[in-house]
């Protein structure tokens, strides 16, 4: 599946990985993370399995935002890290790494945070995130 043509409707399953196939060359080096983080109001960026981007991922699709979840298998964190690393200026790059509006935003800690101040849902409407 190529960026462009990632669902528009909020879908749980919406998860683009980092495994490939013998036809089908590593994902991390056909997608360029700028150009992703760039033309979705929001993505996160997660280790696959991981708990604590599960509950990031079902947050967001609660709240009605259609985010693609760029999942990445334990062989490639390396060179995700590095390539995130260079397109903004977060200091801490735990995954999951969510990006709202182009910008880094945080982790989990930060996006729980922002929905119990109320201050979430705000930040997606801004962004494009969500239509209401």
């Amino acid at each position: 599946m190529f960026l462009n043509q990632l669902p528009t409707s909020p879908d749980p399953n919406n998860v683009i990985t980092t495994k490939g196939s013998n036809s089908i060359p590593n994902v991390v080096k056909l997608y360029d993370l700028k150009s992703m983080v760039e033309e979705n109001a929001v993505i996160v960026f997660s280790k696959q399995g991981c708990c604590m981007s599960h509950v990031v991922k079902r947050l967001l699709h609660g709240l009605g935002a259609n985010t693609p979840v760029y999942e990445v298998e334990e062989k490639d964190l390396n060179d995700v890290v590095h390539e995130l690393e260079k397109m903004d200026e977060g200091d801490c790059w735990k995954f999951p790494v969510v990006f709202i509006g182009g910008r880094w935003f945080g982790g989990l800690d930060r996006v729980m945070a922002a929905h119990i101040t109320g201050e979430l849902t705000p930040l997606l409407k801004q962004a494009g995130a969500l239509w209401l």
